[in-house]
């Protein structure tokens, strides 16, 4: 007799559902999982407590509590784990065969950087302290940005290189418009306006836009690049200066009586009467402020934002004729009779410094784009670069033959001299040096006598105005090859012009922060700091910044008794007390070692004398 089977013996067992379940097929980017045992793949953990496999407990883990505020259980924050970008592989599976950044070289960054890290920070508090490591962490790492994107600047500096022992100073404009392509070439040309000459010229600051005005009143502005005229008009009065604003769309032009603003189609917008017989024109782009001298030696500053005027400076020097202003730092040079530059800013009523640079009257000023060089030409015949670090002294000197009348610099340091109806340009060793007086890069000869200079911003371009027109040279090396697209952008639109106007607005500086040095805004004023101190101690009769005295805290379980509040009164005193000493010990070793280093420097300068009683010493 049959029985049937028990369960459990001969019946076969069931798959598993892990078992039956159908492998996925693996991804070429995940990594090949390791079999179990069993041969199949690990399941989800199980949730059945084992007691001998469990973890025992670190003496230092994060033990969760309860917060008494949110309900939220509190999550204990994971330490970052250092990844071996090694290990890092990309979707194809292929390794990076140059992990990680970059690197740049230290000279680059170093052109970059803005911080002195030789100085050492301050000892101040904790918080501080902190502050300033995360700015100079963060100004760094701004500097190894802009050393990694410099390669992305494509233009690089032109530059004029004659063959060996050729003078390149006797290299012709024609030599150079046949050498060049024919974009290049389209950019020297000749304005033939006899009519109404002299003209005095000014660029934008994009570089895109020309303005000119001839002393019989001929008032024009154009796109020289597209050769698109712009306006022109004729103001039946002399035209002394001209200048354009913030932007191409306003227009400042100094007539024989007063100062009219006209916009780019030649209409009259604003007649300044209180700026009368103006004769020379400088504008200050971050402060929107036009400084004009005039016939009767006041130098006066209008702000066209507000359209006010926020100084107006005797300079007690007669006529006013010469004056260019410093990019650095916004402050304005004028030239007098007496031989003398002097430096304003509206901030002060008196010159910030005053530079004694010829023996007959200054007849030219020119500061470079860094504001490190200034150069000067005087009826002495002599052309001369000072030094404005502080010295104020003289580097180079030149005579020339009939003396330069007007003087301009270029974006990367060339220097240009008008003497009559010739063209001096000299080239130095690169942007931050000076030029070299010695042999000129280049010379040009004109049609007339030179009435104004000026380079073109971002363009290898100068622009000459004379009694017989406008002339447009191509000095190769003058600009900066590449543009910030930000700030002065040649091919920006309508719309970018509007939205740049007001945000420079909004990023205004005010007309009395120029000075000298503009690294001093940065720096604390000790001194008024210390005197506002004073009165405000004086006022209240304390000092509210003092320190209050040492007041222990009550202690419990009798550890607040009159002795021991007593004992640690004294304990923190004492301490008080060695510090102090201790400070004045360190201030007299230090003073004792000047003191030394004085007596040696004094007898080694004493030695260096050699005397004919020296024999006698022995």
């Amino acid at each position: 007799m049959e029985t049937a089977p028990k369960p459990g013996r001969d019946v076969p067992p069931k798959k598993d559902k892990l078992q039956t379940k159908r492998k996925k097929p693996r991804r070429y980017w995940e990594e090949e999982t390791v079999p179990t045992r069993d041969g199949a793949s690990p399941g989800p953990p199980c949730n059945k407590k084992n007691r001998e496999l469990r973890p025992q407990r670190r003496k230092n883990a994060h033990i969760l509590k309860k917060s008494r505020i949110s309900k939220k259980p509190q999550v204990p924050k994971k330490p970052r784990e250092w990844k071996n970008p090694e290990s890092q592989r990309s979707l194809s599976g292929a390794q990076d065969p140059f992990p990680g950044p970059a690197p740049v070289s230290v000279e680059v960054v170093q052109k970059f950087c803005r911080i002195d890290k030789s100085r050492k920070l301050p000892r101040s508090k904790a918080k501080t302290r902190s502050r300033l490591e995360v700015a100079e962490a963060e100004e760094e790492e701004t500097s190894i940005k802009a050393a990694r994107s410099e390669l992305l600047l494509a233009e690089e500096p032109g530059f004029l290189e004659g063959e060996d022992g050729e003078d390149t100073a006797k290299i012709c404009q024609a030599d150079i418009v046949e050498a060049v392509d024919i974009a290049s070439a389209a950019k020297h040309f000749d304005l033939n306006l006899r009519q109404f000459g002299p003209y005095r010229l000014n660029y934008s600051r994009t570089g895109r836009h020309l303005a000119f005005g001839g002393r019989r009143g001929h008032v024009a502005a154009l796109d020289w690049v597209t050769k698109k005229l712009m306006c022109e008009i004729n103001v039946m009065e002399a035209v002394r200066d001209i200048r354009f604003l913030h932007s191409e769309a306003l227009l400042a032009v100094a007539q024989n009586r007063w100062l009219h603003i006209y916009d780019n189609q030649g209409i009259e917008l604003h007649c300044i009467r209180r700026c009368d017989r103006v004769t020379r024109l400088e504008f200050l782009p971050f402060h929107f402020l036009l400084a004009t001298a005039s016939e009767t030696g006041f130098l006066t500053y209008l702000d066209v934002s507000v359209g006010k005027i926020v100084a107006a400076l005797n300079a007690r020097a007669g006529r006013l004729d010469v004056m260019s202003q410093n990019p650095y730092n916004a402050v304005i040079h004028l030239g007098h009779s007496n031989g003398t530059v002097s430096l304003w800013s509206p901030a002060m009523k008196e010159p910030l410094a005053k530079i004694l640079c010829h023996r007959g009257g200054v007849r030219a000023v020119a500061v470079d784009s860094t504001g490190t060089y200034m150069a000067t030409s005087g009826l002495d015949h002599q052309l001369k670069i000072f030094d404005l670090r502080g010295t104020y002294q003289p580097l180079s000197t030149r005579t020339l033959p009939h003396g330069a009348g007007h003087l301009a610099f270029s974006q990367r340091g060339l220097l240009v001299a008008g003497m009559g109806d010739v063209v001096n340009i000299w080239a130095g060793q690169g942007k931050a040096s000076p030029p070299s007086l010695e042999q000129p890069y280049l010379t040009h000869r004109l049609s007339g006598p030179v009435h104004g200079l000026q380079f073109c911003p971002f363009e290898d371009v100068l622009g000459v105005g004379h009694s017989g027109g406008i002339t447009s040279m191509l000095v190769p090396g003058a600009g900066e090859p590449n543009f910030d697209g930000l700030e002065s952008n040649p091919y920006r639109s309508r719309k970018q012009r509007q939205e740049w106007e007001v945000k420079a607005l909004l990023e205004k500086v005010p007309a009395e922060l120029i000075c000298l040095d503009p690294r001093a805004l940065a720096k604390v004023d000790v001194i008024s700091l210390e005197q506002g101190k004073k009165e405000r101690i004086e006022r209240l009769g304390y000092d509210p910044e003092a320190k209050s005295p040492f007041q222990p805290k009550p202690k419990q379980k009798g550890r607040s008794s009159t002795a021991s509040l007593v004992k640690r009164k004294r304990k923190v005193m004492d301490e008080e007390h060695r510090d102090k000493v201790r400070q004045s010990l360190q201030q007299q070793q230090q003073q004792q070692q000047q003191q030394q280093q004085h007596k040696e420097v004094k007898a080694k300068s004493t030695g260096a004398r050699p005397s004919a009683l020296d024999r006698f010493v022995h």
